[in-house]
């Protein structure tokens, strides 16, 4: 049994790698930003027992380094990290550079980077030092993007954070080596979340089920899995790896 922190866990991804762990055995800390309703129904929906429910807005670095103090007391210690918490792209923080106001793009700049880049950083420091402290392995992971290979043109700040994150999960890989602590990103394409639900029904759906070769787009469950492999004490040899998980969308 191992005690894991996913952060962003009230729904989607998080939610689906949530229950993975908890599928397994491990006990689980379900983080959540704002919706505290959506983040007790996943905490109720989880298998066993010993999971607790942790809140702050990780934007803000000193709610950032709390979760972890809370997470800590409340599983009795944290050995696996899911940085899964962001700011997802939307037609609500659209920032293309031709058509967006300067006060509009340094808002959606410092939206995104200070959840999707800080609040992993920041978080991550605070987990790898107790597991420093403790003198004990874990295992990091972060949920990065396509997006930061194939480009967010409407959502370049996106982009920029998930390229950024892959790049600090594979410092933090070479930092925590000698620690046992592993490191690894995966990157997911389009996934079918409950949030891009509509634009799967709508009239782009076919298109964005097309970029893939399968003719489908990926499920959280898929997402999850992968994590569940990557956090595991037989993937250690992967950390520095970032995962592609974009059903031959994107190569590289």
């Amino acid at each position: 049994m191992r005690r894991v922190l996913v952060t962003g866990a009230s729904r989607g991804i998080g939610a689906a790698v949530a229950a993975a762990f908890a599928g397994r055995g491990d006990r689980v800390a379900v983080h959540y930003g704002f919706d505290r309703g959506r983040a007790e129904q996943t905490l109720k929906g989880l298998a066993g027992t010993g999971h607790a429910l942790v809140g702050g807005d990780l934007a803000d670095p000193g709610a950032a380094r709390e979760v972890v103090a809370v997470a800590v007391q409340e599983l009795g210690g944290v050995d696996v990290l899911v940085n899964n918490a962001a700011v997802a792209p939307g037609a609500g923080n659209r920032h293309p550079i031709e058509g967006t106001s300067y006060d509009q793009w340094q808002r959606a700049w410092r939206t995104m980077v200070d959840v999707d880049l800080l609040g992993a950083v920041n978080v991550t420091y605070g987990v790898a030092n107790h597991l420093i402290e403790r003198g004990a392995p874990g295992s990091i992971v972060n949920v990065g993007s396509r997006g930061a290979y194939r480009g967010e043109p409407d959502h370049p700040a996106y982009g920029a954070a998930k390229a950024a994150l892959h790049a600090f999960g594979q410092s933090m890989a070479v930092a925590l080596a000698p620690y046992r602590i592993a490191v690894t990103s995966v990157a997911p394409g389009f996934i079918a979340t409950e949030r891009q639900r509509a634009k799967l029904d709508g009239p782009e759906g076919a298109a964005v089920a097309g970029q893939s070769p399968f003719g489908r787009v990926g499920t959280p469950e898929e997402v999850a899995a992968a994590v569940l492999h990557l956090s595991s004490p037989e993937a250690a040899w992967s950390s520095g790896a970032v995962l592609d998980l974009n059903g031959a969308s994107y190569l590289r």
